[in-house]
């Protein structure tokens, strides 16, 4: 069995993330083009550690994404910087425009229009990322890995 390069706590599930690092303002994101060779673009996903409940992210270029958490399927509209920060962050806000009202892995209906911005750490080799609220190390989860066969 394979080693995770990052060794964290998980904040609860990524939906429980997202509810922390929501923000309230009125702000629509716009889809932007992400270079195909931008680390994010490809299918990812985080088993919460019971192993009880599995969710996939998939980014593609043209600035959207699915996210399947537990029997939610949702839609959103992204955009992530086009460098990583000093520190290896990548800044991400993402809009959720479309959802089947179920719930996610943290037991939670998300609302649509919701917006929320999180930072984003790539391991070296880029085969798995964490997702934290800050630029900082405190309050993330993960790892997420990439799916095989969606490698850049």
């Amino acid at each position: 069995m394979r080693t995770p390069l990052f060794r964290l706590v998980p904040s609860a599930f990524a939906g429980a993330l997202v509810l922390l690092a929501a923000t309230t303002a009125a702000q629509t994101l716009t889809p932007h083009r992400v270079p195909k060779d931008h680390p994010i673009v490809g299918r990812w996903t985080y088993t919460v550690p019971d192993g009880s409940c599995t969710e996939t992210y998939q980014f593609r270029s043209d600035g959207t994404s699915v996210v399947t958490s537990g029997d939610e399927i949702a839609e959103t509209v992204f955009e992530i910087a086009a460098k990583p920060d000093a520190d290896g962050f990548y800044k991400w806000s993402d809009e959720l425009v479309k959802d089947n009202g179920k719930k996610d892995c943290a037991g939670e209906v998300t609302a649509v229009g919701k917006v929320v911005t999180n930072y984003i750490l790539f391991s070296p080799g880029g085969e798995e990322l964490i997702i934290c609220a800050q630029q900082s190390l405190d309050a993330c989860f993960g790892p997420l890995e990439r799916a095989q066969g969606t490698s850049i």
